[in-house]
């Protein structure tokens, strides 16, 4: 990559960051459907598939992976050293690390910054994530592994790497993609595979939850036992979503 390249002088590219298993890397073609859906929002034409699919393989030939991450990056190349147009040619990095299992639960923060759902890049996995470092940070402080956002609007938005759902009264609710969230492959599954109601949510409506989870593609489907000061005790319903995404995700690695 050039040290020239938007991707690294503004952050004016798009990624996408699935996971990989022994059986293979999982749901490829919905992370490069959005990857392309990304990179129209910044006006970059769509990635070649094909040459991701080489490389993927490529990355795997040979290789013995238990539970690994591949990070597809793609930015729209040389420009240059402010915020006027790149020049191109887009550049297109596809890498492989190891990854580590969730935790069977985990504790989240409420962030002190807000989410712009009306903002140009709202929805869209960019490279720009320096907000997201520093609200994860904010997190890690905290002794929590996530911090979620509330938009401009004050209802519950996403995570730095995730999407929120909670129960209420059994009932499984996430906020709508109008509210600024990304739409997150995992999520996008859950809403597939069971029955989830999309609707703003206040914070205190949400730490008022019987239940509260978060879904990303290195997470899957993972149990909340503390948010901020508000502790959750058993999560049926949490454990019953995510034995069907387990079940339906073993069995279709391209769902």
């Amino acid at each position: 990559m050039a040290v020239t390249d938007h991707g690294l002088v503004v952050g004016d590219g798009v990624f996408e960051a699935l996971k990989v298993t022994a059986a293979g890397p999982f749901a490829l073609r919905r992370h490069l459907e959005r990857l392309d859906r990304s990179a129209a929002s910044l006006g970059l034409p769509p990635a070649d598939h094909g040459v991701i699919r080489d490389a993927v393989a490529q990355l795997l030939e040979g290789q013995q992976v238990e539970l690994g991450k591949i990070r597809i990056t793609y930015t729209a190349g040389r420009g240059p050293l402010g915020s006027g147009a790149a020049y191109g040619p887009q550049t297109l990095v596809v890498a492989l690390d190891a990854a580590e299992a969730p935790a069977p639960s985990t504790v989240v923060v409420t962030a002190p910054w807000t989410r712009n759902e009306h903002g140009a890049l709202a929805g869209v996995k960019s490279t720009s994530y320096a907000e997201n470092v520093r609200v994860l940070a904010h997190a890690t402080e905290r002794g929590a592994s996530e911090g979620l956002m509330l938009n401009t609007a004050g209802h519950l938005c996403e995570g730095t790497g995730s999407n929120v759902f909670v129960v209420l009264d059994g009932r499984v609710v996430t906020p709508p993609l109008a509210a600024g969230a990304l739409a997150g492959i995992t999520r996008d599954l859950v809403l597939e595979w069971t029955d989830v109601e999309e609707r703003d949510l206040t914070l205190e409506e949400a730490l008022g939850a019987d239940e509260v989870f978060l879904t990303s593609s290195l997470r899957d489907v993972q149990p909340v036992h503390r948010w901020d000061d508000t502790t959750f005790g058993d999560h049926p319903v949490t454990d019953a979503v995510a034995r069907t995404f387990a079940e339906r995700s073993a069995a279709d690695l391209e769902p």
